[in-house]
């Protein structure tokens, strides 16, 4: 079965995602809070014992169909009762929560020791603009913010690096022009934060047959980013580190 098609932001995001994974041991049973539509659940889903969290009941569905029949999808972290995942991975997830600390140290006690963990967050809190509010961001972390969180929960051996320069730039650009656009057509916002956040997952999703398209038309800017010296430039975050051993 061929994989979901993925947005050139979450391509873009995927790139050291897959990098990261490409360098461990392959995961047995993997954790992912946040699967949305399940566009990378597909792909972690190819890699071990899945199961996945969604609250969203419309994204929860459509990503049960994107995973194996041993995978599993279910609405809250509270239906998981294993504590021996070896990674766990939620992306663009923790900016939407009052308590990122607290369900952070919620997640965590369901790894074993030595598990990894790996995150993503949108960068730096002078971005924080209208296409964030958009989604039902709470909030932006600079590095020191999500090493911070990460150190927090009890982990170590973090890494946090940017991704997304350059074309991560212009892609927020055109989001924060679209959202601008339609709260001004709108005159207010439309729905309550939670509600902005349950959507976000569906929000502007590729279609099934534009994944080799992205994949081509984001090979440039992937390169740039993997040699790219200036570790700090870009739109997103993304955390990597392990429970103490």
């Amino acid at each position: 079965m061929s994989l979901p098609a993925l947005s050139p932001a979450a391509r873009l995001r995927w790139d050291v995602i897959e990098r990261k994974l490409d360098r461990m041991a392959p995961p047995n049973k993997i954790l992912e809070v946040g699967a949305g539509s399940g566009a990378v659940a597909a792909r972690l889903d190819r890699l071990g014992d899945y199961v996945g969290v969604e609250p969203d009941d419309r994204s929860r569905a459509t990503a049960a169909g994107r995973v194996s029949s041993s995978g599993r999808m279910v609405a809250s972290i509270e239906s998981v009762t294993d504590t021996d995942f070896d990674l766990l991975t939620s992306f663009e997830v923790l900016e939407h929560l009052d308590d990122d600390a607290g369900e952070l140290a919620r997640w965590v006690a369901h790894l074993r020791p030595g598990a990894l963990v790996l995150v993503s967050v949108p960068a730096h809190r002078h971005r924080f603009a209208a296409a964030d509010v958009g989604v039902g961001h709470l909030r932006r972390y600079d590095p020191s913010d999500l090493h911070d969180l990460l150190a927090g929960a009890g982990l170590v051996d973090i890494e946090v690096r940017a991704y997304g320069f350059p074309l991560g730039y212009l892609l927020e650009w055109a989001r924060n022009l679209l959202a601008r656009r339609d709260q001004r057509r709108s005159g207010e916002l439309p729905d309550a934060v939670a509600d902005r956040t349950a959507g976000s997952g569906r929000l502007r999703q590729p279609p099934s047959w534009a994944g080799a398209l992205v994949d081509v038309a984001t090979w440039p800017f992937r390169l740039v980013q993997r040699f790219n010296p200036l570790r700090h430039l870009g739109p997103g975050l993304v955390g990597t580190a392990r429970v103490a051993p």
